[in-house]
């Protein structure tokens, strides 16, 4: 999770060490340091908390030099401290890592140094790489990098640089995500994209068990036996100013503004007339004809997503789906036949146990399609497809516009499914595709004005409780506006099906408790009805969220939110974008930063 930059050139290291860190701290901000290779030796700087309080910290200090690394850090091992923030050194002052991931073997190799006399300065299991490299240094900066690399157990992207090769830094990676960037007559590292995107937009993506040595006028990769790998050039699509707040307060605002356009970048390439064209897949018509079982798995908002992935592929194409939590679906042993499809669903494409699950199931004989936001990613390079959503940089923890691309994603694959399968005619394709198109322009609708959404905000930010409650797909966007909540405001609150409450939920029902209703669906749309006035009996204020013309609920509910009329199934394209922006104003609102809720990163890249 934590965020690596790394910088060789013409220029001074220290600028864009620390921009391009500030543009990586949505991987962790529980520390951050920098270290500058000089002529006299490695200089650093490190600070506890934001990065902010590095920026302050480093501002009268000399860190001239032009070849550093940095690091923000999500903590894992160690506490978040000053002691335990990285770059992590030698015991000689020679080397210095920075790195992300976890080293699982570290106890066993802090044991064996400790027992040569070596000290540590941290709680951290980085440290012991440093001192590593201090041990088996043997004059050569990169056969020793090669050889402590192949002591280590677990997941990790590093950097290095050193004292005897001032101009030069080492990076590598297995598990972790890292690229490396090339400029002219300057060349960088970085764990995204975001970090180096207003340097260059020509980057290699390090592979597992690549080694990237990095100068002024050049990028070598190769193999663990130094043999040498040509690798492309990947060519980074997005706008410097997509990484940029551009006015907003936050990027979360600015994000959630974003979706109409991001929407509509995702589906309209992909509709041609009425008919869905996914010229992305290899796996044929035939294939999908013949599919018999679907798993949807992901992590977080994106396993949210695909419970409404499932409602659309179970209940339009009539496939059996599974959903699963990525961080579970390997661990019970599920049953995978040859041929199933696989759906694997994540934002950065680089979330490790969703990375994990997908090996997992290409192992057993799955068949792999990807939905990622982050194109050359490891869950993309290794899905036998991948549907890219283009929502471009995501750099708010919470993710909004990523989100919703994701479920678009969904919506047509599952009516491309359908309509292969023949549970669809033209006619009904044709008036869904219809419906689909229209949802950009619904979206954009409800975001000019979201005034009333401020004024529930306010009034509520200071709850102590809130249940999202919903049926069907309603129940599925219950459970992220839950989350929106409570990861951004840190008020407790839960999601739950509505048709539940009464076998137990209902008891923590009480005066004051809030409630939002989800009663999107026409089906389902009395008996969420019953379910309000159910906790209305016991004192609860509730918020309904229904499709226009349902004014029935204005009887039951205290506040109403509507959304633009719509089929039942795409309801959650558009249910979700008001229960965003009401999180969204109650962190504004309770002081919070919204952008960096604590404890969290943007990309969990370790298990």
């Amino acid at each position: 999770m934590c965020g690596i930059a790394g910088y060789v050139g013409k220029n001074q290291a220290k600028p864009f060490l620390l921009s391009g860190l500030e543009k990586l701290e949505y991987r962790g901000y529980d520390s951050a340091g920098i270290c500058i290779a000089g002529e006299t030796g490695l200089k650093s700087c490190k600070a506890k908390g934001r990065l902010s309080e590095l920026v302050e910290k480093s501002k009268n200090m000399d860190l001239s030099g032009t070849t550093g690394i940095g690091h923000t850090r999500w903590a894992t091992h160690g506490a978040p401290t000053e002691y335990n923030a990285h770059p992590h050194f030698s015991n000689d002052g020679n080397f210095a890592i920075v790195h992300n991931g976890i080293i699982e073997n570290y106890l066993d190799l802090k044991a064996f140094l400790a027992e040569k006399g070596f000290t540590f300065a941290s709680d951290t299991d980085t440290e012991v790489i440093p001192q590593l490299m201090q041990y088996y240094y043997n004059g050569n900066v990169f056969d020793t990098f090669l050889t402590v690399v192949s002591k280590l157990e677990g997941a990790y992207a590093l950097g290095l640089v050193s004292t005897y090769e001032p101009n030069t830094l080492y990076a590598t990676r297995k598990d972790s995500p890292l690229i490396a960037g090339l400029g002219k007559g300057e060349n960088y590292i970085a764990s995204d994209i975001p970090a180096i995107l207003s340097e260059t937009k020509d980057v290699y993506l390090l592979e597992q068990g690549e080694f990237a040595i990095v100068t002024a006028n050049e990028i070598k990769i190769v193999d663990q036996d130094k043999n040498p790998i040509d690798k492309k050039i990947f060519e980074v699509n997005w706008d410097v100013s997509a990484a940029e707040k551009e006015g907003y307060d936050f990027f979360m605002m600015k994000e959630i503004m974003e979706q109409p356009k991001a929407i509509l970048d995702t589906i309209h390439p992909r509709i041609k007339g009425n008919e869905i064209v996914l010229d992305e897949l290899s796996l044929n018509k035939s294939y999908f004809k013949g599919l018999n079982k679907v798993h949807i798995i992901a992590c977080g908002s994106a396993y949210h997503v695909g419970l409404v992935g499932k409602n659309i592929i179970e209940g339009i194409a009539r496939v059996d789906t599974q959903v699963d939590l990525a961080s579970e679906f390997r661990y019970r042993n599920p049953v995978i036949n040859d041929g199933d499809l696989a759906i694997i669903i994540s934002q950065s494409g680089e979330t490790s146990d969703t990375l994990a699950a997908l090996r997992y199931a290409k192992q057993h004989k799955a068949k792999i399609i990807s939905i990622v936001n982050v194109r050359g990613s490891s869950i993309a390079r290794e899905s036998d497809d991948v549907l890219y959503t283009n929502a471009g940089p995501e750099i708010a923890v919470a993710t909004t516009k990523a989100y919703s691309t994701q479920m678009e994603v969904l919506f047509l694959l599952g009516l491309y499914i359908a309509e292969i399968k023949g549970k669809i005619t033209q006619e009904e394709r044709a008036e869904l595709v219809g419906e689909l198109l229209s949802i950009p322009e619904k979206v954009k609708g409800q975001l000019s004005d979201i005034e009333y959404l401020e004024t529930l905000g306010k009034k509520f930010k200071d709850v102590e409780d809130v249940f999202f409650i919903g049926r069907g797909i309603d129940y599925s966007i219950a459970m992220e506006g839950s989350l929106k909540l409570k990861e951004i405001s840190y008020i407790h609150s839960e999601a739950y099906a509505a048709g539940e409450l009464k076998h137990g939920t209902i008891s923590l029902i009480e005066d004051g408790t809030l409630v939002v209703a989800l009663a999107t669906q026409d089906q389902l749309f009395e008996k969420m009805l019953s379910n309000i006035k159910e906790v209305k009996a016991r004192g609860a204020y509730v918020i309904g969220v229904a499709q226009e013309g349902n004014t029935a609920i204005e009887k039951e509910a205290d506040y109403v939110i509507y959304v633009p009329k719509t089929k039942g199934c795409f309801a959650g394209a558009l249910e979700v974008i008001p229960l965003q922006v009401f999180a969204y104003f109650i962190s504004l609102h309770k002081g919070l930063d919204v952008d960096k809720p604590r404890n969290l990163a943007k990309s969990v890249t370790v298990e």
